[in-house]
């Protein structure tokens, strides 16, 4: 049997790889939405970049529908927290993820420009809302989100809407979303031909720059941002009353664990290098291994945000010490066990029925293709 601290850290991980896995999978989806009005320039093309990812998009919704799930299974106090917190934003991630399944279905059900204008441009807001909005999110758990709890542990949030808007977090936004943009351009290398995937090869040496350049200037930021470290209570073994923990706030705090373990820096310097190379390989037309390195640029980038912070999910600028961190916002032992056994059966079924499902309908999309088949496809 895994011991209740182990299993609450092999949670951390598990959520870690789920969100690296939507950054993956469907952030290549966001991304081709957010490029449709550049490296589409007429109906012919953008209907290619629709049915490059027309098979996949919707399988891909696993991931973030997954990552939901498990936060709300694994860690209540942050599901509850951040939705009560976050709600106006979480519903502006809503809304535009409402117009991508309508916006697929009816793009092409008319032939009329401006009926297919009005929803090229609603998939462009899908594709390109959400990962700025993520970004802008973990940008404020970063310095801080403005909630406490009652002595009944429930939580109360004192922010706004527009505070959340402030500098930093939108530069985490721009991170975020140029990263899943990068994402996106280097998967339609695989999948164009042509002028389209001329394009997007330019697309990605540009955005892959961009996501080196933007994660460094976010990672010299947070290194002189005032950051969150327990100096008494919360063990691994504690029971979940976040209250009963002491929490320093202090600038720098947020690289205590690159100091305490070298190793982890590792994770930034592949999330740079991984960006640059991912530019050269665009640049070159390897689109295989520039997707390879995109992805491996999420990875790094998620698992760097992730390293910094922990213990913490959620720091608390009111109260330090009602600050959520992995040791004490967990959910049971009980839940957690059952949890871990179910995820371990059914992950590994995700990974191959996906992987089988983009070798069986891989090649690149083209313009002939959709004109043959105008009736079927997206």
């Amino acid at each position: 049997m895994i011991d209740y601290p182990t299993l609450r850290f092999i949670w951390w991980l598990l959520v870690g790889v789920l969100l690296i896995g939507f950054a993956v999978m469907d952030g290549h989806d966001l991304g081709v939405g957010t490029l449709l009005p550049w490296i589409g320039r007429d109906d012919d093309e953008r209907r290619v970049l629709l049915n490059a990812i027309g098979p996949h998009w919707d399988g891909n919704q696993v991931w973030f529908i997954t990552g939901g799930g498990a936060l709300f299974a694994a860690w209540p106090f942050i599901y509850a927290t951040a939705f009560s917190g976050f709600y106006w934003a979480m519903l502006a991630v809503l809304w535009t993820l409402f117009l991508r399944p309508v916006g697929f279905d009816y793009r092409s059900k008319l032939p009329y420009a401006g009926w297919r204008g009005f929803w090229d441009g609603a998939l462009f807001i899908s594709g390109l809302v959400p990962p700025i909005i993520f970004g802008v999110a973990f940008g404020n758990v970063l310095q801080g989100v403005p909630f406490t709890f009652d002595d009944t542990l429930r939580a109360s949030y004192s922010g706004t809407f527009w505070a959340l808007l402030n500098p930093f977090a939108l530069l985490c936004g721009l991170v975020s979303s140029a990263m899943i943009t990068f994402q996106g351009a280097t998967f339609l290398i695989i999948k164009t031909e042509g002028a389209p995937q001329a394009r997007a090869r330019r697309a990605a040496m540009f955005m892959g720059l961009a996501a080196a350049l933007l994660f460094a200037l976010a990672g010299a930021w947070v290194s002189r941002l005032p950051g969150y470290q327990i100096v008494a209570g919360a063990l691994p073994g504690a029971e979940s009353n976040p209250l009963a923990k002491t929490v320093l706030v202090h600038a720098g705090a947020w690289m205590t664990n690159y100091h305490r373990r070298p190793l982890l820096w590792l994770l930034p310097a592949v999330g740079i290098a991984a960006a640059l190379a991912g530019s050269l390989l665009a640049r070159r037309g390897r689109g295989g291994w520039a997707f390879i390195a995109s992805s491996l640029t999420q990875a790094g980038i998620i698992g760097t945000a992730g390293s910094s912070m922990f213990p913490f999910l959620m720091p608390s600028s009111l109260n330090p010490n009602a600050s959520l961190t992995v040791w004490d916002a967990s959910s049971s032992r009980l839940t957690l066990a059952v949890m871990f056994w179910v995820a371990l059966i059914f992950t590994p079924l995700i990974v191959l029925y996906t992987s089988w499902c983009y070798r069986v309908m891989r090649g690149p999309v083209t313009v002939e293709a959709v004109r043959k088949n105008s009736k079927t496809a997206y």
